[in-house]
């Protein structure tokens, strides 16, 4: 039977997701919310030119999002109403980390053509280094990248050896704590450290006081390109490895190896690689950082690379797979 034949001017077609980064930076959903489904009340509220606005809403309405309910009023009906959600708005919103991403994206045939991200050749630094000059937009993109952007973390962590061995814990690259506040919650007895940049950890203070672990957790700004706190017995790498290519991937992995407390330190990977067997097309981080999602196979050779030895993979409850290592 002969395969559906695709659109290409349907996919081709840039209208419909930039009209969404637009209303959504616009926060044309709040408004009317709000109580404002008029078009000149819209537009006065977003301090926006109302027949634009009205063209960009009505070619939404046609796409499914919105609906005008009488000419030049319009209402939110269920996909719209997702944009009220902060975990959408913040991959969407213009002004943060989804504006970075959304622009990224012209820089995709540099990415091919090279294999190296062009990010630069937009924003005029590499993303962290740009990130780093713009602490607002960096503090959206650990917003996102905190519970909102990747899901509730991962409490129930199983290890191949199970946690009783475990008194310390190392959140390498963690961001602003919220895995490692956590386990530290599920595991009275745990101490732990949460290391990343200074400006990121600085921000962490009131997700450890929440779970009421701010007492058990020291913070420690720095790159994790730098020797790590040394002696923990676990160092956990969550989402971070598939963010980097592999010299600097196994970079990261030798400063865990360096740090793992001798004869039973362990460093646990968790959401950054796959089962063999399967297949990842293009993600975002390819085109903002050069990043990688490996496969088992593909990650030990980097492991054995920064004097790791895997010993066991196993898919957690969250559906991620955690990938566990010892110091060879």
């Amino acid at each position: 039977m002969a395969s559906e034949r695709a659109e290409l001017g349907a996919l081709s077609d840039l209208r419909t997701p930039w009209c969404l980064h637009v209303v959504a930076t616009l926060r044309i959903a709040e408004h009317i919310a709000a109580g404002k489904p008029g078009i000149e009340e819209l537009a006065g509220a977003a301090a926006c030119d109302a027949q634009a606005l009205q063209a960009v809403l009505r070619h939404l309405v046609g796409k499914g999002v919105f609906q005008e309910t009488a000419p030049g009023r319009f209402a939110l009906n269920e996909t719209a109403e997702r944009l009220l959600d902060p975990v959408e708005r913040l991959g969407l919103d213009l002004e943060g980390i989804g504006g970075r991403m959304a622009h990224a994206w012209s820089t995709l045939p540099t990415y091919v053509r090279t294999g190296a991200p062009g990010y630069h050749e937009v924003f005029g630094l590499p993303f962290w280094d740009d990130l780093a000059a713009h602490p607002e937009v960096a503090a959206t993109f650990d917003e996102l990248m905190g519970p909102a952007g990747h899901g509730a973390p991962d409490p129930e962590l199983r290890l191949a050896d199970g946690w009783a061995s475990v008194r310390t814990v190392v959140d390498v690259g963690g961001g602003t704590g919220a895995m490692l506040a956590e386990l530290l919650r599920a595991r009275p007895g745990i101490r732990g450290t949460l290391v990343d940049l200074p400006g990121t950890v600085a921000r962490s203070s009131a997700t450890f006081e929440a779970a009421g672990v701010a007492d058990r957790v020291a913070t420690v700004g720095q790159s994790f390109f730098d020797p790590l706190p040394a002696g923990a017995d676990l160092y956990l790498l969550r989402k971070v490895i598939n963010d980097w290519p592999d010299r600097e991937a196994a970079a990261i992995l030798s400063r865990c190896a360096e740090a793992a407390r001798p004869g039973g330190g362990r460093v646990v990977v968790l959401g950054s690689v796959s089962p063999d067997g399967e297949t990842s097309g293009l993600m975002v981080e390819m085109v903002l950082v050069g990043g990688k999602h490996r496969s088992v196979a593909e990650f030990r050779e980097l492991a054995h690379e920064a004097g790791l030895n895997v010993v066991a993979a196993e898919r957690q409850a969250s559906g991620h797979l955690a990938v566990e290592c010892k110091v060879t």
